[in-house]
């Protein structure tokens, strides 16, 4: 089954980089996660089956974490994967 692959963008309250960090752990479809300078303070990797899907986690599971301002969310068309 194809799967669905995004690249959500975070801003954090200033100085909260660590806390979001940690409390996008909890959640399962994110594959990994970096603090990044620039705009954005956050990159998560989202996987998940379908794009229905990715809109519930960005909107229900990522918006809605404490002191996480807003989001940018780019949705992968194609692409490879290196292992190792």
């Amino acid at each position: 089954m194809p799967k669905a692959v995004a690249y959500v963008l975070i801003k954090a309250e200033v100085g909260a980089e660590k806390e979001v960090l940690k409390l996008l752990e909890a959640v399962k479809e994110i594959k990994e996660a970096y603090i990044v300078f620039g705009v954005y303070d956050i990159v998560a990797k989202v996987v998940v089956e379908d794009v229905e899907e990715l809109k519930d986690i960005v909107t229900r599971k990522i918006r809605r974490l404490q002191k996480v301002r807003s989001t940018h969310t780019m949705i992968a068309m194609e692409g490879f994967e290196r292992n190792g």
